[in-house]
């Protein structure tokens, strides 16, 4: 029924994947040029190929990812091209787009994935002279390199750094998980080490006391990758003129053609006014926190490395509270059943641990049940290590979809975080911040694996327009503040006393501390982003016109050694290009669908989240996510929710 994860073929992998290749090209062919004319016929067996190939080649990408090494290197990167060449001459086949714009499908989900096709065909340069086309597939296969290099780059870089702390004094604030993971003892002598991923990272900046190691610290994380400001160069500049190349003004009016906002002008008024409504609130938030840092420590020139390590100061005073309060009633394994009950329950399904092949010792996976019957399969890689890429995200694996020959296929996932690994002492605990995480992952496999169409490309997570593609992973994780739902989970990892209403009320009194400046955070990526890609930026103009964003949205004096766009690998090296916005775009639904399903009593109201299931999760990509959004509600989503969520004035 499903794949079972394994590869040990990576010195033969490209061999492999060119001969798969090959095996489809012939396929394709035959469709082509055959005297069928029908969806079923023609589009039905197109949709099999791509199921083929990702369950062939997503393991590779997915090992590279979480179990990087010279192997899983060189195996990934000699197949990118030969996908790359695949799919721009799958682009480029005139008589196949004919074919399929020819048809003439009879359902809904049908419908959608011929316009779907039909436009893509077109975003892919079908219509453009045979020059033309050439180039356009040599800038796909050099942005796909580009990208692989800008995050080869930044991990090579991440691992590369270490600060020795040798003066225990200098880790006196750190919890003790923290500190436990960071302990190493060399010839007899105790020392800490701190790197650039993210929980190592993280837990100094927030708790170390000693100010000059924070500035070394942050300085080492903002100057990562300088060879990456090159590649950015040369993706700007690519993209630029592939957007171009197919009639648009830049890269971000090209990008808009597949995302749910309709106009550069509408994305840009969204964000600058989100940042207006959070620029008040905002500074008061700042002078506050700068009263604090010189009252506390006579710090009258608060910088940047200062901010994490003096909110969560204040934090703790203002509301008598911080993460090590929280983080012994998290225990991973915990919270990870308590998540899996809480979908269970409100989604009426079942996991089953299942016994299965996977890539690290420290994954889990289950199987899901819908009704009694077998429906989807979950993978969760939790720990951080050092051949796993930073960050946390959700990687689909298999689809729910009918094949050609009338087989119901199941969908399977990955969810993948870099959470604290147990030591010898203590468990892998989590921060608040990372149980949110996980539920947000969460939100995402539940998009995929819920997914009930019958076509593959519009199925769980297929086809959703990339700006409202974060909508159900941060719907999912605005109940990791619930009360209702954290007592399910909450329980201390040493004496099994369950988390008090004190410290549940104080999780959501903080939610929202320095809200504004974190929406102002996420407006400079956006804006960033979005306007880099409406005109052509080289060189210094890309840290100018970060500059010139910075006027409005840093209230505190960037260094100039801060390289940032170093290091932002969500729009270099992941899909977000002209789309950082989305996560703001998608959160208006997600806001707006959350005070939908709220229950105060029980965390969330069962009936509506029937509806939200079985109008959002399981339609995937077959319509408008708006239009999903009004039949499930029967209204469109309000902004005002967003504000209400951050409870800004």
């Amino acid at each position: 029924m499903f794949q079972n994860f394994h590869i040990d073929n990576l010195k033969s992998f490209p061999k492999e994947l060119e001969k798969l290749l090959d095996q489809q090209r012939s396929t394709i062919e035959t469709l082509t040029h055959s005297n069928e004319k029908s969806y079923e016929k023609i589009l039905k067996p197109l949709q099999d190929l791509d199921e083929e190939l990702g369950l062939f080649f997503t393991p590779l990408s997915h090992l590279n990812s979480v179990m990087n090494s010279d192997e899983t290197q060189e195996a990934y990167e000699t197949s990118l091209p030969l996908l790359s060449k695949f799919h721009s001459e799958l682009a480029q086949n005139e008589a196949l787009f004919h074919k399929i714009e020819a048809i003439q499908a009879s359902n809904e989900e049908a419908k959608r994935v011929v316009k779907n096709e039909v436009r893509d065909f077109k975003l892919s340069g079908i219509n453009l002279p045979k020059e033309k086309k050439k180039r356009l597939e040599e800038i796909n296969l050099q942005l796909s390199n580009l990208s692989n290099q800008f995050s080869q780059n930044l991990l090579d870089a991440t691992n590369a750094y270490e600060l020795t702390i040798e003066n225990e004094e200098d880790v006196s604030g750190l919890p003790e998980s923290d500190k436990e993971a960071a302990k190493e003892e060399i010839e007899g002598k105790t020392i800490y080490k701190f790197t650039l991923q993210m929980p190592s990272y993280l837990a100094y900046m927030t708790y170390g006391n000693n100010r000059e190691y924070r500035k070394e610290l942050s300085k080492a994380y903002a100057t990562r990758a300088p060879k990456n400001e090159k590649v950015i160069d040369e993706i700007l500049a690519l993209k630029y003129e592939k957007a171009k190349l197919l009639g648009f003004n830049a890269y971000a009016h090209y990008a808009l053609e597949t995302r749910d906002a309709s106009n550069e002008e509408e994305v840009i008024a969204f964000l600058e006014s989100l940042a207006q409504a959070a620029l008040p609130q905002a500074h008061t938030e700042l002078a506050e926190l700068k009263a604090f840092a010189q009252k506390t420590d006579g710090i009258t020139d608060l910088a940047g490395y200062d901010v994490a390590y003096y909110s969560e100061k204040l934090k703790k005073e203002k509301f008598d509270f911080d993460d090590t309060m929280t983080k012994p009633y998290f225990e991973q394994s915990r919270v990870l059943q308590g998540l899996l009950a809480i979908v269970s329950e409100l989604f009426n399904v079942r996991f089953e641990a299942a016994d299965v092949p996977t890539w690290h010792s420290c994954v889990k996976a289950f199987d899901i049940y819908e009704e009694g019957k077998l429906s989807g399969r979950i993978y969760f890689d939790l720990e951080a290590r050092k051949e796993k890429r930073g960050g946390a995200w959700m990687h689909d694996w298999e689809t729910h979809y009918t094949d050609a020959k009338g087989e119901q296929h199941l969908a399977s996932a990955f969810i993948v975080c870099n959470f604290s690994a147990a030591t010898k002492t203590s468990p892998s605990l989590l921060r608040h911040d990372d149980v949110v995480t996980l539920f947000h992952e969460m939100g995402h496999g539940i998009h995929h694996l819920f997914g009930k169409c019958q076509e593959r490309s519009v199925s769980g997570i297929n086809g959703v327009a990339w700006d409202v593609v974060e909508f159900p992973s941060q719907f999912l994780e605005n109940f990791a503040y619930e009360p209702a739902i954290l007592r399910r989970f909450g329980f201390h990892h040493e004496t099994q006393e369950p988390i008090s209403d004190t410290l549940m009320a104080k999780i959501k009194e903080t939610k929202n501390y320095q809200a504004a400046l974190g929406i102002l955070r996420q407006v400079e990526f956006s804006l960033f982003d979005f306007k880099l890609h409406q005109a052509l930026y080289q060189g210094e103009e890309v840290q100018a016109l970060l500059n010139t964003i910075r006027q409005t949205t840093a209230l505190l004096p960037v260094p100039e050694y801060n390289k940032f766009q170093h290091g932002f690998a969500h729009i270099f090296a992941g899909g977000y290009a002209a789309g950082y916005y989305s996560y703001k775009w998608a959160e208006v639904l997600s806001a707006d669908a959350f005070f939908s399903c709220l229950d105060e009593n029980s965390g969330f109201n069962k009936e509506a989240a029937k509806g939200y299931k079985a109008h959002i999760l399981a339609r995937g990509g077959s319509k408008e996510m708006s239009t999903l959004y009004r039949e499930w509600l029967g209204r469109k989503a309000k902004v005002e929710s967003l504000i209400k969520l951050y409870e800004i004035d």
